[in-house]
């Protein structure tokens, strides 16, 4: 997938006026969405599902969706101690007006200063090898605490993010032994997301309406420019195959 049809020639306007034309089978997104986030509720309870909130504009879509249908799923954020301060702002905003459960986690600060302070606080660009170390430690194992008893979680990812994800299917069990991961989103478009949020009101990541169509941390993350892929600003040093933080690898 291109950028062609995000971003604009001009002045940078806001994302939901520039985006939120929907697809034709917007609705029966919308309704396949609904239905997975209900299927995987009959299934665990909501006790055992989380949802993954990295508070990018899909996240924001799902975490409306499950207040609205008053599913009862907590969300998780991975507070990796490199966001924005843009993302630190709405993670603030919901937080203080989600009306279900956010945790919080943060890196083991012991484990994060030791690396920093063996490797420098750029050792990311350094190498795949470093860049995936400072992953472990302020993501990956954060996200084994915020699974741990759960046995299954939700992401926001979608089919047209990447080639790596253009098979990601509603219901994924195929990681075995861990928790089964639910994709509601993963036929949507871009086009799709910005259309609900625009039309819900919903608070979304303010670095969306400056060309950063996918957002992580601050040292990895870059807007991207007319013509370049969706994940393009993310680890824009490295080979197009490793753009994983291992969140969303298999073991």
């Amino acid at each position: 997938m291109t950028t062609s049809s995000l971003l604009p020639t001009g002045a940078a306007q806001p994302a939901t006026t520039l985006h939120n034309q929907p697809s034709p089978d917007y609705a029966l997104h919308l309704q396949q969405a609904r239905d997975t986030l209900r299927a995987a509720v009959a299934e665990f309870g909501s006790a055992q599902i989380t949802q993954a909130n990295s508070l990018g504009a899909e996240d924001v879509v799902l975490h409306h969706l499950i207040e609205q249908d008053e599913l009862g799923i907590a969300s998780f954020v991975l507070q990796t101690g490199q966001l924005h301060p843009e993302t630190l702002e709405l993670l603030e905003h919901v937080v203080q007006t989600s009306r279900v459960p956010v945790n919080v986690l943060e890196p083991v600060q012991e484990q994060a200063v030791a690396f920093v302070q063996r490797e420098g606080a750029n050792a990311m660009y350094q190498s795949i090898a470093l860049r995936k170390a400072c992953c472990q430690i302020r993501k990956m194992e954060p996200l084994a605490r915020a699974l741990q008893g759960k046995s299954a979680w939700i992401t926001g990812l979608r089919r047209e993010q990447s080639g790596a994800r253009a098979e990601v299917p509603l219901r994924d069990a195929s990681d075995t032994g861990k928790p089964v991961k639910f994709n509601p989103l993963a036929n949507w478009t871009w086009g799709d997301i910005w259309h609900y949020i625009a039309s819900h009101g919903v608070r979304y990541n303010p670095l969306h309406d400056r060309f950063y169509p996918s957002i992580g941390c601050a040292p990895c993350t870059r807007a991207i420019s007319l013509g370049e892929d969706f994940r393009a600003g993310r680890w824009w040093w490295e080979d197009e195959s490793a753009k994983e933080c291992g969140l969303h690898v298999k073991s």
